[in-house]
């Protein structure tokens, strides 16, 4: 007799390869130059781009030209179920933040000619609100987004003549949960996951990113190539999203 293979359901019943539901709201941070609140699913993150009109003092020394674009990532105390506790207030960022804003900094700059940016640092925060799993992915694609507002306000405003975006970025996670492959994991599939990967692609599809980690078996390639397919049609999703907020 054969066996009919088990169809997994998620929890909130979309498909294996659905986004959660993804909102961008703009201008949410007035004083920035750039700001968008994204919401995937539970998934809330507010992203601010600040300008400063100098660069970082490593680069005047070493008199490497153009400018900078750098984050920094936090998570509220109240984000998650369990109050967590302020990095300030333990006098030193923690491993993890530290991990994840050096990705957010660098897959913004892959995208970034920074000559064209000019003798200036575009400073990126990400403020997470409420965490869902995808906190990091999601703080990538509000980056971008919040720096794509700030550079049309730049060049609007005459400061910037050129546009030094050289292409789209988003972000999105992706997994494998009882054998099967899924795209953008909520926080419960992201702890019953055996494989758990970000991906960063650009809007071309060049892969900024690839983040894969085994969780208990080794993974096969094709499963690899599975996962890959998955977060590419979840990414070319949310730039169509993104690009809708500069209409």
């Amino acid at each position: 007799m054969t066996r009919k293979k088990t169809i997994y359901r998620r929890d909130d019943e979309r498909a294996v390869d659905e986004l959660r539901p993804v909102t961008f709201k703009r201008d949410f941070a007035p004083s920035a130059k750039g700001s968008v609140l994204i919401e995937m699913g539970r998934t809330h993150v507010i992203c601010g781009v600040t300008v400063e009109e100098s660069v970082p003092r490593w680069k005047r020394a070493q008199k490497v030209s153009g400018g900078w674009v750098t984050a920094e990532y936090s998570m509220l105390p109240y984000a998650s179920n369990e109050r967590t506790r302020r990095e300030s207030t333990s006098g030193k960022v923690g491993g993890r933040t530290q991990e994840i804003q050096r990705l957010i900094g660098r897959s913004l700059r892959a995208v970034i000619d920074m000559d064209l940016l000019g003798p200036r640092t575009l400073w990126v925060d990400c403020d997470v609100l409420q965490a869902d799993g995808g906190t990091r992915t999601a703080a990538i694609t509000g980056g971008f987004a919040a720096v794509r507002l700030a550079v049309d306000r730049l060049m609007k405003e005459g400061l910037l003549e050129n546009d030094p975006i050289k292409e789209g970025l988003a972000a999105v996670s992706v997994g494998v949960v009882r054998g099967e492959p899924l795209l953008d994991l909520c926080y419960t599939e992201d702890l019953a996951a055996e494989v758990d990967m970000n991906i960063v692609m650009t809007s071309t599809g060049k892969f900024v990113e690839v983040q894969g980690t085994a969780e208990e078996s080794p993974f096969s390639q094709a499963s690899l190539t599975r996962m890959l397919t998955l977060g590419k049609k979840g990414i070319l999703e949310l730039l169509e999203k993104q690009e809708s907020l500069r209409s």
